[in-house]
């Protein structure tokens, strides 16, 4: 089988060089496999996203000597999201939620509540409360309703690396798959496209290995293929911290005003 890996970047600013090193992992997965390398531009955060930052990707990645065999714009697929959505909402497998953040973190401080991620308030309201609230127009999200979802599928794994690793996604606790700023969550829509695009191995940063057990069940409920997984260390700058937008991490624009070249770039990326 051939392999297909994806990058998938968030146009919410200009990439730095920990999003070359994570491109150039997966773009260097697929070609040493003669496999295609696919782009994802994750922009259904509309209060963030900017066309501006998606062409910036796309001119970004050329200038370092990626190319791509397709590509994705989540923008342009909401409608699918919304079909996912309405076939766990018709098996009662998610459930609207009207808590605020500061109702979550009163309720999950109380003693009787434990320690779960969210302790379920909303998943205990009757049908015909929750139908006049909608109705009403409260803002409110869609929650997985964890236990009713682990019910529904037998022991689930994922091949990270080649080795089989066992997920366990109850400590998650009812995860929010949309909400009302956002038609649908990075889980639910990372796992969709993934199927839709024919991704067999994933590459993407250890900081997202968690979130694997929570993708591994919306597979499952869904009946998507389950691609092979590879995370990898995340590039940190001089302070030891990861290299992120929001400290400012130097762009690659920057660097090349700078005078450094693409294959300098490369090798500050850690790909030589």
């Amino acid at each position: 089988m051939s392999i297909v890996t994806r990058f998938a970047p968030s146009p919410t600013g200009f990439l730095h060089l920990g999003h070359a090193h994570a491109a150039l992992t997966a773009w260097s997965a697929a070609r040493r496999a003669r496999g295609s390398f696919l782009l994802r531009i994750e922009d259904i955060d509309p209060g963030r996203c900017r066309p501006a930052f998606a062409a910036a990707i796309m001119q970004d990645l050329a200038w370092l000597g990626l190319d791509w065999d397709g590509s994705l714009t989540q923008s342009e697929h909401l409608a699918d999201y919304a079909a996912a959505l309405d076939d766990l909402r018709r098996r009662e497998l998610i459930y609207p939620c009207f808590c605020t953040r500061a109702d979550i973190a009163q309720a999950a401080a109380a003693p009787h509540e434990g320690a779960a991620a969210y302790p379920g308030t909303c998943r205990r309201l009757a049908d015909r409360e929750r139908e006049d609230r909608i109705a009403a127009g409260a803002p409110h999200a869609w929650r997985l309703d964890m236990t009713r979802a682990l019910s529904l599928v037998g022991e689930l794994s994922f091949q990270e690396r080649g080795e089989t690793t066992r997920c366990d996604p109850a400590p998650f606790g009812d995860v929010v798959l949309a909400r009302k700023d956002a038609p649908a969550s990075y889980h639910l829509c990372a796992t969709h496209d993934d199927a839709l695009q024919g991704v067999t191995l994933v590459t993407r940063g250890a900081d997202l290995l968690p979130a694997t057990h929570v993708h591994r069940l919306l597979q499952a409920l869904m009946g998507w293929p389950t691609p092979a997984y590879a995370h990898h260390a995340l590039l940190a700058g001089p302070s030891g911290r990861r290299l992120a937008k929001r400290d400012a991490a130097a762009s690659l624009r920057e660097l090349r005003a700078s005078g450094a070249s693409p294959e300098a770039v490369r090798a500050m990326a850690g790909h030589p």
